[in-house]
């Protein structure tokens, strides 16, 4: 019988090791981003937001909800909306050359847009978009280290040259009652509502690694990173995104 050393015991380990990571299957790179624009004071948008949670259990696309803040007047105060939320969407206004804002609005990839209750359009731009290589190309993955939330990102496939590092955290469910406004008297299911972004750096075409303390953005249960070009006041398309505790995850 041969004679067993912490050398091969180490090495028995090792090939363990590799073939474990072998069965196991690589991340999935998500289908594509969706981002809708809508507000609890508009009676249009909750067929939209039913078919945002739609998307969100597939659980193979990047979703997130940005409440906007003015449909406020109409006597309903959005408790998740944010004039950081309207902001963006006028920034997408701006790169889409028209200066009109509704909802409920869904951009997919930040290329594209459409009436957000439109399910089947919002899921059809997805597939378009991806068999016409303007889906996420670029690899993203985001891992929780407890203290701090870890990217890494991979590099350029074709020639796009830089873009931001946008962490964008949210609520993966929450059931708020409407008790005023065109809504009034209805408890209305919102899923990836956005709390917070934060900016973690300039990506420049190559794999880079970024770390960001939780402290840096709310702890609201979800976590969505996206690696998007263009400026804040006008946005680009999205070329790599990755999520961490989503509802559909």
């Amino acid at each position: 019988m041969g004679k067993v050393t912490a050398r091969t015991r180490f090495s028995a380990v090792a090939l363990a090791a590799a073939c474990l990571a072998m069965a196991l299957p690589a991340a999935a790179k998500p289908l594509g981003v969706v981002e809708l624009f809508t507000s609890q004071g508009c009676n249009s948008c909750p067929p939209a937001d039913a078919a945002l949670g739609r998307i969100v259990r597939q659980g193979n696309v990047v979703v997130l909800a940005y409440h906007v803040d003015y449909w406020d007047y109409l006597g309903w105060k959005d408790t998740l909306g944010s004039r950081a939320n309207t902001e963006r969407q006028y920034a997408y206004a701006k790169a889409f050359g028209s200066g009109q804002v509704y909802t409920p609005q869904a951009v997919v990839n930040g290329r594209s847009q459409m009436n957000g209750a439109h399910v089947g359009e919002v899921e059809a731009e997805l597939g378009m978009l991806d068999r016409s290589g303007k889906g996420l190309a670029v690899d993203v993955s985001v891992h929780d280290t407890g203290r701090s939330y870890v990217i890494e990102t991979g590099a350029a496939p074709r020639d796009e040259g830089e873009a931001r590092v946008i962490l964008v955290s949210f609520a993966p469910e929450r059931n708020i009652p409407i008790r005023r406004g065109e809504n009034s008297g209805h408890t209305i299911t919102y899923w990836h509502a956005v709390t917070g972004t934060h900016t973690a750096g300039m990506w420049h075409g190559k794999p880079t690694r970024f770390e960001v303390p939780k402290t840096a953005l709310p702890s609201d249960g979800g976590l969505a990173v996206l690696l998007q070009s263009g400026t804040v006041g006008a946005e680009g398309p999205i070329l790599g995104a990755a999520t961490l505790g989503g509802a559909g995850n």
